[in-house]
């Protein structure tokens, strides 16, 4: 390739990247190709000639560029395609240039152009929903979803699939980031999707889907990966194809686009003529298929053929199949999946195959027939099993798709928060549900991954999930998160500077001869080691001399000091610039010369608790004196060459040494030594003082907690160990981890400490250490378990509900953040015009979004605020915008009747009425009902009033309840009224004079009336029932018959029936029918029978006593019966009275008849049941009665 074609393909190609156009090239043997010629050429042909479709502008652009000449193509490259149209789709053309040098295939993609009439439908919850994009293997791509929350009740939730059924939550990681956003201001949540560093399998099809409570809105898009070889782009729109030859001759235009054209639409001949070849060959026979394609120039006839048949291929009916499997599966890893298809034939032999595998019998893999049914069992499910399952029967079969879930892997143990020094090694721990599980790690919100320099490094064993960082810096404070497909959990790292802390520092010593010399100093490093000089030289250990390293203290021994061990001693630690120095003074200890005529005065020796005591006494006395130790008024040890112990005493020539090793409090107080011998005694006083660390504080008590804060207060120890207190460390931890974390460093001097940087919602704990000049106390009682929670956001919608001239309704909604605490309540606040002190509307809180303020002042120009309360306090006030002056507003009364009621409401007996009628008016209206004009009976009717309806309440309705009830709603001279008609219904009775009118053949004519009461409805019909007197079975001649006679048919010569009817309304049949007096007997054909006439004998008699009611007198408390006889026909009723009146129905008196004697039992009676009893009886012929007197007397005892 000369500099020229370099120049102008590298012009083309920075021309079509700055167009956007994607240009995709694979040299035969040159990687140059001059593409500027044909869009040249398209230029001015379209200048020229203007072609109209898409045949001619492939003619023109290959005639075009079959006449350009090599010197045309030197002046071309800047001024191409400037004025080309955008609008320009082809398929592919087809080019063939005798001046190019070059062989080459060249694709060129231009942006496709979207038709202005398609727009972007945005109907739904989206406002802007996720577009279809390309990206190249390696490169990012981000989807965006945009939902429009202002109209929806609760926050929305999204979901991402691909394909079909594989939920992306569960894959989000290293390649696949989900990302959601809300803006308060539009009230926009904004869902993304960025997939990092693409591959091949990730192409395909997405769906997004949205929904909040009822409603629901999906959205599909496809992904398109690119392989870095630019061939995998052949399914992009062809807009010009070029081959060129390199000898330039025309045997080689002829070409073959076999390779190119796989499962594309094949290409015509360039050709003046219009024709269809598709119609052609659906119409010509299979041989002349070539003959077509040579004289229209198809050189993928294969390609051809192949669509042609798929064309004619008809869709048939499968006959081994009935019911094939479904197009895909989906089942939860470790459950079982049955997959079933059914046969045409039961006996025909079935073969399961796993991605073209076939699958053998196992305890996994479980083949069953049942009937014409074959079924596939896979039991406990993994990932392996997540493949293609087709089913074959001879040449046919059917396959599925089956899908394998992962459950959520939850974590089971914890990250806990860690304070590290500098450039220490940090592990943070936890573990999850399964083994293998990948797991994502976070910083302050930001994805962490293995970088150049190692600095994160991620160990997995087994369940347990570690994330190490080798030297920690103060870069790497900040909260920590792990967070796996079904939970996350977070740690607080905090990394302070490795600088090191001298928590005791070395002190001169003056000792004495053969004493021993200690220097103890403490850092705040364990790992720290150091070095001791001697004026400048390195000590050495000998038998004397011992260093020791214990945790962080640094200790220097010498035993049996001497003078040459004098001089300065210095303690350096290693890699750090400072040093720590004393001095060893060698001095003869002081003696103390006892005097047998005087004292020494009080000396004061401090000690520290656990240290050990010696006091040194020197002594003179001839002969040698007795030494006696004692501590207050008491003996407390006399002088022993060898003690035993703790305490020591030792005497020699002229001294005693009183010894006490390891001191305590008990220690404490005065010692005093007496020397006695023949000539006297002397006795000198020493005061020991013990001091030790501080006894541990009180347990610390959170008086108030914040967001991400606590406030604690403790109270100081007790006992302060001697030294006065310099101040208190703290510590707190999460209420489920083991692991304390220190809050300060330095001595805290008050008693009330904020700490800081909680996480909200975690439960904790803390605990105080008290600091004296001694050192640090034990730690305190553990404080009760706390939460962080911060107060919740202002409530919303605060608005005015009502208001008349003394009060004022307010409603608002809940705050949007309520946080981790729960919401106790709402307080109201008011403030007058003028004044600046917020007033309580009411005392304490409510749990209501509503209220109502009452007895406020008239005109009073007021405002009003709402703020949320909970355990962390008030929130922000919600207040209203302008202030409200308090006024009454009138509303004209207005009764709404709902529709049912606006005609007559139908209730049967003993059911329930509840009326609900709606009303407005302000203020509250006076409220009357009546029926018929007369007010209600409050013992049958309720009536319950609120500010918005009225309710008419009847428990037991009964038939006296029907009528027309009205409703009137007045305030002050303006009134409305309605009226509602109730109707009561219930069964009717029976009908009346039932008589058999007509008998002929087998047929009986019936006649009867009405019933007197027809239930309060209309009467829908009778029902006539008729039976055989044989058997007396009763059965229904006419169901609902709606005159009052009929005519009975199809009887049965030789029986005789009885007829009865019951009326029915629309509550249903009477409860007893009318029967007919006479029988209706069907004679036998050719048979008359007369009945002799007999004069009917009457037997019928009224009632009478044939015994009367005797007066009696009996004692009260015994029982007593009074008794009569009667006749009569029918049989007579009988009531007994006393007094008139009737006492039929009381528990107290049993009435009997036998025979017609009347026995009435009076059980145990008083004074009380003395007077005038009757006994009645009465039939349809008449009645009788008789009386009688019955005398109680009083009961008399006794006397003894």
């Amino acid at each position: 390739m000369d500099n020229d074609q370099k120049h102008t393909a590298k012009a083309t190609q920075e021309f079509c990247k700055a167009k956007k156009w994607y240009i995709l090239q694979w040299p035969s043997q040159s990687p140059g190709l001059c593409f500027w010629s044909a869009f040249h050429l398209l230029k001015t042909k379209l200048k020229t000639e203007k072609p109209t479709n898409k045949q001619q502008l492939k003619i023109a652009v290959v005639k075009a560029w079959q006449s350009i000449t090599k010197e045309e193509t030197q002046h071309l490259v800047m001024s191409m395609c400037s004025r080309l149209p955008a609008v320009i789709h082809m398929s592919s053309i087809f080019c063939f240039n005798p001046h190019s040098p070059l062989l080459c295939h060249a694709l060129f993609i231009f942006p496709e152009i979207q038709d202005p009439d398609k727009k972007t439908d945005l109907t739904g919850l989206f406002t802007e929903k996720p577009l279809s994009g390309e990206v190249t293997v390696g490169e990012n791509i981000t989807f965006v979803a945009k939902v429009n929350a202002v109209s929806l009740l609760k926050k929305p939730t999204i979901k991402w699939f691909k394909g079909k059924w594989m939920d992306l939550a569960s894959k989000s990681g290293k390649h696949l980031q989900l990302k959601e956003t809300y803006d308060r201001h539009t009230k926009v949540y904004t869902f993304e999707m960025l997939v990092i560093a693409a591959k091949p399998s990730f192409a395909g099809a997405y769906r997004c889907e949205v929904s909040s409570r009822d409603k629901f809105d999906s959205c599909n898009f496809d992904l398109t990966v690119h392989g870095r070889c630019p061939t995998h782009n052949a399914m992009r729109k062809v807009i010009l194809l070029i081959n060129i030859s390199m000898d330039g001759s025309e045997e080689a235009g002829q070409l073959d686009f076999s390779a190119l054209l796989k499962k594309s639409t094949s290409k015509s001949q360039v050709n003046e003529s219009a024709e269809d070849v598709w119609d052609i060959l659906q119409k010509a026979p299979a041989t002349e298929y070539e003959k077509i394609a040579f004289q229209y120039g198809i050189t993928d006839l294969r390609g051809m053929l192949k669509r042609l048949k798929k064309m004619k291929k008809e869709d048939r009916k499968s006959k081994a199949f009935l019911k094939k499997l479904d197009p895909a599966y989906q089942v939860e890893k470790g459950h079982k999946i049955t997959l079933c298809v059914q046969m045409a034939n039961e006996d025909i032999d079935v073969k399961w195959h796993k991605n073209g595998q076939l699958i053998r019998p196992t305890g996994r893999y479980i083949f069953e027939s049942v009937g014409n049914k074959q079924y596939l069992t896979i039991n406990n499910c993994s990932l392996s099993d997540d493949a293609t399952y087709s089913c074959l029967v001879g040449d046919e079969k059917c396959a599925t798709e089956l899908f394998v879930k992962e459950p959520p892997v939850t974590i089971t143990k914890n990250l806990e928060d860690q304070m590290v020094m500098k450039g220490e090694r940090v592990e943070l721990e936890c573990e999850v549900s399964e083994e293998g599980t990948p797991v994502k790690w976070e910083k302050d919100g930001m994805e962490l991954t293995r970088n150049e320099s190692f600095k994160y490094r991620f160990k997995k064993d087994g369940r347990k999930h570690t994330l190490i960082i080798n030297e920690a810096t103060k870069e790497d404070c900040g909260h920590y998160t792990v967070k796996t497909s079904g939970g996350e959990s977070m740690a607080e790292l905090m990394v302070s500077e490795k600088e090191l802390e001298v928590y005791q520092t070395i002190a001169d010593l003056t000792v004495k001869p053969m004493d021993e010399a200690v220097f103890k100093c403490e850092v705040s490093d364990e790992t720290v080691k150091g070095t001791w000089y001697k004026n400048g030289v390195k000590v050495k250990i000998d038998s004397r001399t011992n260093i020791t390293h214990v945790g962080r203290i640094h200790k220097l021994t010498i035993d049996d000091v001497k003078p040459e061990d004098e001089g300065d001693y210095t303690f350096v630690p290693d890699g750090y610039a400072f040093n720590l120095s004393a001095k060893l003074n060698y001095l003869d200890p002081p003696k103390i010369h006892l005097d047998c005529m005087g004292r020494t005065s009080d000396s004061t020796i401090v000690v520290v608790a656990g240290n050990r005591l010696r006091l040194d006494v020197p002594i003179t006395g001839d002969p040698a004196p007795t030494v006696v130790w004692t501590k207050g008024e008491k003996v407390k040890y006399l002088v022993m060459t060898n003690g035993d112990g703790r305490i020591h005493v030792q005497s020699s020539m002229g001294h005693c040494i009183f010894t006490i090793e390891g001191t305590e409090k008990v220690d404490e107080g005065m010692y005093s030594v007496i020397v006695r011998n023949s000539a006297g005694e002397d006795k000198a006083d020493i005061n020991v003082k013990v001091v030790d660390v501080p006894d541990p504080p009180a347990a610390p008590r959170i008086i108030s907690v914040g967001a991400d804060s606590c406030v604690a207060q403790w109270d100081p120890p007790k006992f302060d160990g001697g030294n006065p207190i310099i101040g208190y460390v703290l510590e707190r931890k999460k209420k489920k981890s083991y692991r304390w974390m220190r809050l300060n460093f330095d001595p805290y001097p008050d008693m009330t400490y904020e700490a800081k940087r909680m996480i909200e919602g975690v439960e904790y704990e803390m605990r105080v250490y008290a600091v004296n000049a001694i050192g640090m106390s034990r730690h305190s009682v553990a404080s009760q378990p706390f939460i962080p929670v911060g107060p919740t956001s202002e409530p919303v919608g605060l608005c005015v509900d009502d208001m008349c001239d003394t009060s004022i309704s307010l409603k608002w909604r809940a705050p949007e953040h309520l946080g981790s605490a729960e919401l106790e309540g709402y307080g109201v606040e008011y403030l007058k015009e003028g004044s600046d002190e917020w007033v309580p509307a009411f005392k304490g809180l409510t749990k209501k979004t509503s209220v109502v303020i009452r007895d406020l002042p008239t005109g009073e120009k007021m405002q009003f605020r709402v703020r949320a309360y909970n355990m962390a306090g008030p929130s922000s006030p919600a207040s209203l915008t302008q202030a409200v002056t308090i006024s009454k507003i009138m509303q004209k009364p207005k009764i709404w009747i709902p529709r049912n009621l606006r005609q007559t409401l139908i209730k049967k007996v003993e059911e329930t009425i509840n009326l609900v009628i709606p009303f407005q008016g302000k203020p509250r209206p006076v409220i009357t009902w009546t029926k018929d004009g007369e007010p209600l009976n409050p013992k049958q009717v309720s009536i319950r009033n609120s500010d918005n309806d009225s309710i008419l309440f009847i428990r037991n309705s009964d038939r006296k309840d029907s009528g027309k009830y009205e409703v009137k709603l007045q305030i002050e001279n303006l009134e409305d009224t309605a009226s509602i008609s109730i109707q009561i219904v219930d069964l009717p009775g029976s009908p009346e004079k039932l008589k058999i009118i007509d008998i002929w053949g087998f047929n009986v004519a019936l006649e009867w009336k009405p019933p007197k009461d027809n239930g309060n409805c209309e009467i829908a019909g009778y029902m006539v029932q008729k039976a055989d007197k044989k058997n007396m079975e009763w059965y229904t001649v006419y169901e609902l018959y709606r005159r009052t006679n009929c005519v009975v048919s199809d009887l049965i010569m030789g029986n005789e029936y009885m007829f009865r009817v019951y009326s029915v309304n629309m509550v249903g049949l009477s409860l007893e029918p009318c029967f007919s007096a006479d029988t209706a007997y069907i004679q036998k054909t050719g048979v008359e029978y007369k009945l002799p006439a007999y004069k009917e004998l009457v037997v019928s008699e009224a009632p009478k006593f044939t015994h009367p009611l005797v007066n009696r007198s009996v004692i009260a408390g015994y029982n007593t019966t009074l008794s009569c006889s009667v006749r009569g026909f029918p049989k007579p009723k009988v009531t007994w009275y006393k007094n008139k009146m009737d006492i039929s129905n009381e528990a107290k008196y049993r009435m009997l008849s036998k025979h017609g004697v009347l026995t009435l039992e009076i059980r145990k009676p008083c004074l009380f049941d003395g007077g005038v009893y009757m006994c009645k009886a009465v039939n349809a012929s008449g009645e009788d009665k008789v009386e009688c007197k019955l005398e109680v007397r009083r009961k008399y005892s006794k006397q003894y």
